[in-house]
This record gives C-alpha cells, sequence and structure tokens, in this order.
C-alpha cells in the first residue's frame, strides 16, 4: 500500500486535477481519500454525511489499492497485464483514474526523497501500471512524464547518459529550430495560412524507446528535432503539408496521417520528416488545436464534469469516450508500448467479464457467470479433470458457484482426471463456457463407445423416470436431433451434446401440437380449471373442465376425461389408478380428450426429494425453487432420526415439462439432495 501524500504533494495533485478538467467533486474526493488514510476515524464519522457520488469516487481509490498490493506481492517476471485489467474492472468511474495518475505523478516529482527499495517500487508500478494507463486514454502531458520519471529512477544510468546528450547539442539543436521555424512561418503566411508555431519538446524515454526499437544510436535519430505547427482546420492541416513539402525535400517511408486513419485512442495528426535548412533532418507534427488539446489531455478534454453542466452533454461525453477507446488500437511512434487495453476496457464496460485472482495473485478473466469450474478449466485442462473443490476468499463454495471480480479462487485437485457426467449437464448448472464444456465431452469420448450408450440410456431412463412421464415412442427421437440411430442420441446424451430436457420438450410436443406451449392460462384455483380451448372433448360442447388432482396431468401427459356431478369434466392421465377405479364403476362417463391449442401456462405438480438431513437444507430448497420462478403452494418434510434420511415433498406452479425437468436437475445437485422427481398419485 502507497504511504500517505504531504501537503505540497497533494497541493500537486489539485493542480494536476485542475490542468485536466477535473471537476470540484474529483478533486475532493482525492483529498478525502488522503484523509481516510490519516484518519479513518473521522472518515467513518463523516463519509456517511457526504454525497453518493463522492463516496463513490473515494471508494474507487481504495478499490485501487488492491491493484497496488497485488502488484507489490507479484513473482518476478509475471505479466502486468492482468493487474491492468482488474484495474479497469474495479473502477467504474473515469475520473478515478485521473486522480490515481495524478497522483502516481506527484509521488514520482518528490520520489528523490524515497528509499532507493520504495524509489523502485514507485517507478515498476508507474511503468506496469500508470503510464500504459495514461497512453491508452490518450492523456499524454501526463503520460510523457510518468514515462520519463519512471525511467529515470528505473536506469539512472542510462536516463543521465541520453539527458547529457541532449543537453550537449542544445544550444545548436534551439539554434537549428528558430532557423527552421522562421522559414516554415515565412512560407504559411505566403500561403494565407494562420499557423501557430513551436518547437516540440523531445522526451528521454521516447528516444530511449526509439534507439531500442529501431537499433539506432542517438547520432542516428532524425526527430531528435522537431515542430509544431498548430493550425485552425484539418483543410489547413493538409494546406500546411503541402506548403512543408514544397519547402524541405520529404524522406520518403517518413509520413504518417493520422488524421485519416487516428491511432486506437483518437490520437490524430500529421507527421512527416523533411530535410530542412543546413541539410538536417527535421520532423514536423501538423494538427489543428482542438486535435493538440485532445492530445495532450485525452480522454480528460471529452469528460465533462464541469458544475452546471447538463446530463444529456455528460451522457455523449461517456457515449463518445467508449466509442473512441473501443475502436482496434494500433502501435506507433507516439503509441509506444502500453499494451493493448482495448478488449479489456469493452469488456469493463458493457460487464460481460470477470477477473479472477489465483492463491499466487495472477489475474485471469472469464465469461460474466463462469462458475469455479470453468476457471479450473481455464487455467488448465488437468486442472479441470482433476478438480474435487473449490475455496472462493479462504470459503468452500459448490463447484457451479460463480465469483465476482477481485475474488480469490483456489482449486481443490485430487490426484486423477474424474471429470462427471453430470459437470455436462445445463440443469446443474456446473459449466457455462463453451470451452470448458468442450474440454469434458473431448474427455468422454476417449472412453469405450459402449460405456458412453449405457451412460445416455441411463441417463434418458432417469429423466424418464423422474418427471414420471410414461413409456414414450422414442422412435423419432434421432432424426428430430439429425442423428442417424438411437444409439448415436444416446452418446449425444452422454456427451451433453443433447440435454435430457430437449428430449422430454419434443416427447411432450410429440404428444401434444406445439401451440400447447405457447398459451397464456394461469391457473387461478386449487383445482385448475381450463378453458374449453385448453382441451379438446370429443362430441361435447363447452364443459367446465379441472385437472384433477389426484395424477396431475401436465400438457404433453396422455390424458382422458370423467364427467363429474357438478364440476364439469374433470382430467386425469391416462394411467391414473383413481380413473380406472371410477372407469369401472361408470364407464359411461368416460371420454375422450386430448389437450388443445391453448393448454394451461401454469399447473400444479407434486415433486419428492429424499437426501440426507444438514443444517440448512430446507432453506437451500426452497431458495432455488423461489429463484427459479416456481411458486410453492403446499409443502411438508419429515426426517427418519435413526438413519438421518429426509424426505420433502412439494406442490408446485409449474409452465411446462422442460421448466420441471431443470428444476429437478438443480434440486438433484444441491449437497445431500440423493434424489428429485415428480411423483403422480392415482
Amino acid at each position: 500500500m502507497q504511504h500517505s501524500m504531504n501537503g505540497n504533494e497533494c497541493a500537486d495533485v489539485l493542480d494536476l486535477l485542475d490542468m485536466l478538467g477535473c471537476d470540484a467533486q474529483t478533486q475532493t474526493a482525492a483529498l478525502w481519500f488522503e484523509l481516510a488514510r490519516v484518519d479513518p476515524t473521522l472518515w467513518q464519522q463523516q463519509s456517511p454525511r457526504l454525497p453518493a457520488e463522492l463516496q463513490r469516487l473515494v471508494a474507487g481509490q481504495e478499490a485501487a489499492e488492491q491493484g497496488w498490493m497485488l502488484h507489490a506481492q507479484r513473482a518476478p517476471g509475471t505479466g502486468t497485464e492482468g493487474l491492468r485489467r482488474l484495474l479497469l474492472a474495479i473502477i467504474r468511474d473515469v475520473r478515478v483514474v485521473f486522480i490515481l495518475l495524478a497522483r502516481q505523478l506527484a509521488r514520482l516529482r518528490a520520489a528523490t526523497v524515497l528509499p532507493e527499495p520504495e524509489r523502485q517500487a514507485l517507478a515498476r508500478l508507474t511503468n506496469d501500471i500508470h503510464a500504459p494507463l495514461a497512453n491508452r486514454l490518450g492523456i499524454w502531458q501526463l503520460k510523457w512524464e510518468l514515462e520519463d520519471l519512471a525511467f529515470r529512477h528505473l536506469q539512472p544510468d542510462t536516463y543521465k547518459r541520453i539527458a547529457k546528450l541532449l543537453d550537449e547539442r542544445r544550444a545548436d539543436r534551439e539554434g537549428f529550430i528558430e532557423e527552421s521555424l522562421d522559414e516554415l512561418r515565412r512560407a504559411l503566411t505566403a500561403a494565407g495560412i494562420q499557423a501557430n508555431l513551436a518547437g516540440r519538446p523531445k522526451h528521454i524515454y521516447s528516444i530511449w524507446k526509439k534507439m531500442q526499437r529501431k537499433a539506432l544510436e542517438f547520432s542516428d535519430l532524425y526527430d531528435i528535432r522537431a515542430v509544431r505547427v498548430l493550425v485552425d482546420s484539418v483543410a489547413d492541416c493538409y494546406a500546411a503539408l503541402g506548403v512543408v513539402h514544397t519547402l524541405w525535400p520529404h524522406l520518403p517511408g517518413e509520413f504518417d496521417d493520422y488524421i485519416a486513419r487516428p491511432k486506437g485512442n483518437d490520437y490524430r495528426s500529421l507527421h512527416t520528416a523533411v530535410i530542412g535548412p543546413r541539410g538536417k533532418t527535421l520532423e514536423v507534427q501538423i494538427r489543428t488545436h482542438d486535435m493538440h488539446r485532445y492530445n495532450e489531455l485525452g480522454v480528460a478534454a471529452h469528460w465533462r464534469y464541469k458544475e452546471g453542466g447538463s446530463g444529456d452533454s455528460e451522457f455523449e461525453a461517456k457515449i463518445a469516450w467508449m466509442r473512441r477507446l473501443l475502436e482496434p488500437r494500433g502501435e506507433g511512434d507516439a503509441d509506444p508500448g502500453g499494451g493493448d487495453l482495448a478488449a479489456e476496457l469493452q469488456t469493463e464496460l458493457l460487464e460481460d467479464r470477470v477477473y479472477l485472482l489465483t492463491p499466487k495473485g495472477e489475474v485471469f478473466d472469464l465469461p460474466r457467470g463462469a462458475t469455479v469450474l470453468d476457471f479450473a478449466y481455464h487455467i488448465h485442462t488437468e486442472v479441470g479433470h482433476r478438480c474435487r473443490g473449490a475455496k472462493v476468499n479462504g470459503r468452500i463454495v459448490p463447484l457451479s458457484f460463480q465469483p465476482q471480480s477481485g475474488d480469490r479462487v483456489e482449486i481443490l485437485t485430487g490426484k486423477l482426471s474424474e471429470p462427471r457426467r453430470d459437470w455436462l449437464s445445463v440443469h446443474h448448472g456446473y459449466l457455462n463456457t463453451t470451452r470448458a464444456r468442450e474440454k469434458v465431452r473431448v474427455w468422454f469420448r476417449r472412453i469405450a463407445h459402449d460405456a458412453n450408450i449405457a451412460a445416455g440410456r441411463t441417463m434418458l431412463d432417469r429423466e424418464l423416470k423422474r418427471l414420471a412421464m410414461p413409456a414414450a415412442d422414442l422412435g423419432k427421437l434421432p432424426a428430430h436431433f439429425h442423428l442417424k440411430s438411437h444409439d448415436e442420441l444416446l452418446i449425444a446424451l452422454a456427451l451433453g451434446e443433447i440435454n435430457p430436457g430437449q428430449i422430454t420438450r419434443v416427447l411432450q410436443e410429440a404428444a401434444a401440437p406445439v401451440e400447447v406451449m405457447q398459451s397464456a392460462l394461469p391457473v387461478t384455483s386449487r383445482h385448475a380449471t381450463l378453458e374449453h380451448s385448453a382441451l379438446s372433448i370429443e362430441g361435447i360442447g363447452n364443459l367446465l373442465t379441472t385437472l384433477a388432482r389426484c395424477c396431475q396431468p401436465l400438457p404433453g401427459d396422455p390424458v382422458r376425461g370423467f364427467i363429474t356431478r357438478g364440476r364439469g369434466v374433470s382430467v386425469h392421465r391416462a394411467d391414473c389408478s383413481s380413473l380406472a377405479w371410477l372407469a369401472q364403476r361408470d364407464p359411461d362417463r368416460v371420454i375422450d380428450v386430448e389437450w388443445g391449442k391453448a393448454a394451461a401456462q401454469a399447473y400444479e405438480v407434486d415433486i419428492e426429494l429424499r437426501g440426507y438431513d444438514r443444517k440448512g437444507l430446507q432453506k437451500d430448497v426452497t431458495s432455488l425453487i423461489s429463484n427459479f420462478g416456481t411458486h410453492i403452494i403446499a409443502s411438508s418434510s419429515r426426517v427418519f432420526t435413526r438413519t438421518g434420511e429426509v424426505e420433502m415433498r412439494f406442490t408446485l406452479r409449474v409452465r411446462d415439462f422442460e421448466q420441471l425437468s431443470t428444476l429437478l436437475g438443480r434440486l438433484a445437485a444441491l449437497p445431500n439432495v440423493v434424489d428429485a422427481r415428480r411423483v403422480t398419485g392415482g
């Protein structure tokens, strides 16, 4: 963690934030953060009284401290790209980044008084995190100084050598620049172009980078001598370029049009190199005043947080900022190093990634919604195959647990590769990434063909029994899934390429028209009353119909009707024993019915869970049912003290077989639950 700043450094931070155009709230948040570190008790007392936005800005700075600590703990040679990703994921307001950059620059400016180890650590952190962020956000005015000061502390001898070479030739170079400016000013005036001209300072770090990249000596660098031309419009930029190339011969291959093709962080300018006065090379940069302002301040130039600014302008600024950052990145002289943060910024802004830490502090990013088992397979296929459990922030969690950005995940492994088939089941929710699921499928494809068929058959039988579905004609199933045989269907089921819920849905739709699933008739009473359109009753006009409580038929179940006295037609499953008794007693009152074109959207169904009792089991079961969007109408449970077994029964309101199938699969995956299935009376 960084130490608190002194008064001079705090004043420096405020000056830098003011230069960036940050609002008073941003500057206040920077001061409150320092005060919170000096006097935590005062912060605890005062923070609840502060505006919520100000509290969020301070919280963002506190979150960034996690990144600094991870940087300090990282192993030598470990990449820092993941830390930059994590930082961008946990900071939700770009103003926090401005504060972090300003504070780091202020500390670097005052770093000469620090002990050598602290100075080196501060410079490494700057080089790895802050300078690349300033580069990606296009804040050149901070980027150059951050890079130069970090370079000065990390490689003092090289820094001094280049600084000395620059200093030795300063007088000659300044004289040459003045001569060049005079010639160019006269030529532009003659062409009727209004322009501001100035020499362009060259930064030591960028000189060293170019020497390294192009394997050049200092004396071979042509752009140590450089001028900048600022004009009013884009048209004037190209007109001025024509004047420059007319005045001096340009060097072939040394022209870049960053106006027509801006860099990834929206850097825009014309760059050309010419043979100027005295036959010496000269770099000329041409841009508009607005381009120059943006090139110096980057995102800060467009982030409107001025007091009194309208919400619309702030929103437009944010959209413009996002659009610029999401453009593909290209590398160039004015955009050296820094890492390609485009994808990271994009995923953070769209909030579709999570950034997770290993126990060693390495950062991995996965799609949002990934589980700890997905994380295990992301690290390495064998880690996934051998995964037996996981800890998140030191706490044991189920393999279906979905960690959040910043969580530290530890995978517990066994000695043998033993993935489980239910990891492939979407019902259980163990794997949510395609990549991890395919790795498990590959593992199972390698085992015996007959074993896959047997496993698929077991899964199908279990699903049909769990849903209490009658024996169905499975002959048409392979063709529906574009498979050639029943064995191929079973193999696909075993490998998770088809899930049991899909099969039961197809069987249901085969037993009832597709329209059954598309109706919207809610259940309004304990005994579900159906509109006539929900069921077709042979040879009889409109009749009141109710679903029998004894067997609770669902759309897709074969059904028959029994004409009651005063309650219309009671609809039973065809295999209901109660119906069989009624038919034996009054066979003339049994009629044929079938599901029609407007089956009910919600039906009551009884389910049963069996397992071994534990603390919180009842709560986990009921929470899962409620969170799944089903309604509990009635429930009961009993515990068998001698064996520790527990049996729970619920009456639920469900839409159809598919919802019921998925719910039963999730319930069966709960710890200590042995079986979860639909039960029918009769």
